[in-house]
């Protein structure tokens, strides 16, 4: 092959690439109509997954996956079976927990005269890697038999040794102040741009990134460093010649731009590069003699502006300011939530006493064990036949400002490990006291042969980090999860499950949030109580979007302690094409240059506490299901609501088919009403008819709302 054929034949094959991703998005919306089609075949009486799996052109366990019901009676059995089916000897166990089998060990149940003890096991101390993951034919569950594996903790010194700190770095109090930086805020759709007291409108010939740096430049001579986008979506501008919105934006901030290049960080806040995000980018930028940088971002990462103008975002931004500085009198608003939330953390650490010397961070390998382990927010949809076709209503109860319940006690110093051996050798307090504790743990679950309701436990489904939650009766999973989920599992209010301790990581309680979370609740509450009885309509909404943005600190600060793989963005001139990253991959290209991002690992970061978030997300995960309302004596969450009356989780929110009496005082962690829609409304089949159906029941309960705000 001669230079000629090999650069025609890369022409082609970038053509194939843009067909390929077009012919993708056709077959989402494809494979997303048959799904439809096969659950309700399953209505039928007489339908088979036998007869449904060759005119999809699916196999059994796809038809299974999509609706339960259909399963073949030899497909259950094979995959729900429980421990308890393993034949047991009727002799005393010998001092070893574990029976000579490999039968896990059950604890000794509790005397008839007090209640029953929760059925908690020990297992064989095998490496828990060897153990498979049961995939249950659960309407949320991947296929059979194509779960992925979670990570175990290597047996030994290998495993000892991710028990280790990282030499070196800790997270201490900083001996600097930020800077602030000059900010101007810009409506791209009316080009009304607003800096400090000034109101200007801009001529804008179209929303490139190029023609905004010239003419803010232009309105404002001394120049800026940050542009606040408040409405207007400039990087959506051309979203209709790309197959997916990611590559609209991601084309759009590395577009050309005559006397500008893509910024490489200054300062002690350096952020280099762009940041590709579908709806809330960060277009990062330096000019070519250097005297100035520039990021254009998105306001919709501190809060929904709602249609608010300009100045109304601006005041917003000045009243979380003045609301922080009431805490912290070295406060500065940097670019994001994230990045604001975590640097006024830091500068909670004590400086004399304990933790003086700082909170180290775990080493990379537990860390990345984390990453891997510990979900974020749960996200279930539950589809029919596990809720009705038509329901009588959609209620939605969001949790308010619900993170901020969770940050009074976190894991500090080093772990210890907990082993099943070692597990198995506490006494009955000692086991439950460890969970209740701050704690990560390695277990095999299984659900009761009786259940009828929601999953209670995160399991690994096919996908980078997706999870779903089995409810399956008689299922069996291998997962892990934090102390407050297998608290809720042993002892809630149905039934308890069967959890059998395989691993853990078991830490000292702590308060390291605590501090910085009580701070940032009273600048919420002053916020809000401004937007509730402020006389000018102007301020009560901008103390309002000030209010959310105090939640977004605190529920993305926590985010940001998670400490993902790092992901960096380049661009490349199309004329060099050969100087792109070998293990980068290409996300998209114009004419000129070619846009890309590759992985590198985890970064040195001395604020990495991925031990925190998990915790954090453990115990929001459990409230979901079950909360108790001590000054009310009352409990909340969806194990105490009907069985098949859950239709989703989102994150902070559940959305039910009938209204509950839950009671709501304006406090972290309450249940609020936000919407209600009545019915009977179609089941939702996927996330975007969930969402339609949410704003529609937002609506639907606003005229009838006094009090609104999470």
């Amino acid at each position: 092959m001669d230079a000629k054929t090999y650069n025609a034949t890369l022409a082609e094959l970038r053509a194939d690439r843009d067909e390929i991703k077009k012919a993708r998005t056709a077959l989402a919306k494809l494979e997303a109509s048959r799904d439809k089609k096969i659950r309700a075949l399953a209505d039928y009486e007489k339908a088979t997954a036998e007869r449904i799996a060759p005119a999809a052109g699916l196999s059994l366990a796809d038809i299974v996956q999509l609706a339960p019901a259909l399963a073949p009676e030899s497909l259950v059995g094979e995959t729900t079976a429980a421990p308890e089916e393993a034949p047991r000897t009727p002799e005393a166990p010998s001092a070893d927990t574990n029976q000579p089998d490999g039968t896990p060990a059950a604890l000794p149940t509790a005397q008839a005269d007090r209640p029953v003890t929760p059925t908690l096991s020990t297992a064989p101390t095998s490496p828990p890697a060897s153990t498979a993951t049961t995939a249950s034919p659960d309407a949320s569950s991947s296929a059979v038999g194509t779960a992925r594996h979670l990570p175990s903790i290597p047996q030994g010194s290998d495993g000892d040794r991710w028990l280790a700190h990282t030499p070196n770095l800790a997270s201490t109090h900083p001996n600097f102040t930020q800077q602030a930086r000059s900010t101007v805020f810009l409506d791209t759709a009316t080009g009304v741009l607003v800096h400090r007291d000034q109101t200007l409108r801009l001529t804008l010939t179209d929303t490139t990134a190029a023609t905004i740096l010239k003419a803010v430049f232009h309105a404002i001579p001394e120049g800026t460093e940050r542009i606040f986008i408040t409405a207007g979506d400039p990087w959506h501008h051309q979203a209709d010649q790309h197959a997916f919105l990611k590559d609209a934006v991601a084309a759009w901030l590395g577009a050309p731009i005559p006397g500008w290049r893509t910024d490489t960080g200054h300062g002690k806040d350096k952020m280099a590069g762009h940041f590709v995000h579908p709806r809330n980018p960060v277009g990062r930028y330096q000019s070519d003699n250097g005297q100035h940088h520039v990021e254009i971002r998105s306001v919709g990462e501190w809060f929904d502006p709602e249609g608010a103008d300009p100045t109304t975002v601006r005041d917003a931004f000045v009243l979380l300011w003045k609301a922080l500085r009431t805490h912290w009198n070295d406060a500065v608003l940097m670019g994001s939530p994230s990045q604001t939330g975590r640097d006024l953390w830091t500068r909670t650490i004590p400086t004399r006493g304990q933790h003086a010397e700082g909170y180290p961070v775990l080493s990379e390998e537990l860390r990345g064990l984390l990453h891997a382990t510990a979900g974020q927010g749960r996200t279930e949809l539950i589809t029919p036949p596990r809720v009705p076709e038509q329901l009588p209503a959609l209620v939605e109860y969001d949790r308010t400002f619900a993170y901020a319940k969770h940050t009074w006690k976190s894991p500090v110093g080093t772990p210890r490990r907990v082993t099943a051996t070692t597990f198995a050798s506490w006494s009955e307090k000692e086991q439950i006291k460890a969970l209740y504790g701050c704690g990560h743990w390695q277990v095999r679950v299984t659900v009761p042969d009786t259940w009828n309701h929601v999953g209670l436990l995160p399991a690994p489904a096919p996908g980078d980090r997706a999870w779903h939650y089995p409810a399956t009766p008689g299922s069996t999973f291998t997962t892990w999860a934090g102390g407050p989920e297998i608290h809720t599992a042993l002892t809630n209010p149905i039934q308890p499950w069967r959890v059998e301790i395989l691993d853990g990581l078991l830490w000292d309680d702590g308060k390291p949030l605590d501090d910085w979370s009580k701070k940032l609740k009273e600048a919420w509450s002053s916020l809000a109580a401004q937007a509730d009885l402020h006389g000018d309509p102007h301020q009560r909404q901008a103390a309002r979007l000030a209010s959310r943005a105090v939640r977004s600190l605190l529920l993305y600060g926590i985010g940001s302690f998670a400490q993902r793989p790092r992901m960096v963005t380049g661009t490349t001139p199309r004329t060099h094409e050969r100087e792109v990253p070998a293990d980068a991959e290409i996300i998209s290209f114009t004419d000129e240059t070619i846009t890309w991002q590759r992985p590198t690992g985890f970064a040195r970061d001395p604020n990495a506490h991925p031990e925190w978030a998990a915790a954090i997300w453990s115990g929001a995960r459990a409230a979901l299901l079950n909360q108790r309302h001590r000054d009310d004596n009352a409990y909340a969450g969806a194990l105490h609501t009907p069985p098949g009356s859950v239709v989703a989780f989102r994150t902070d929110a559940v959305y039910l088919t009938t209204p509950q009496p839950w009671p709501y005082h304006g406090q972290p962690g309450d249940y609020l009403n936000k919407g209600h829609l009545t019915g009977p409304v179609p089941a939702p089949a996927t996330e975007d008819e969930l969402l339609a159906l949410r704003d529609a029941g937002r609506a639907a309960l606003k005229p009838t709302t006094t009090h609104g705000e999470s």
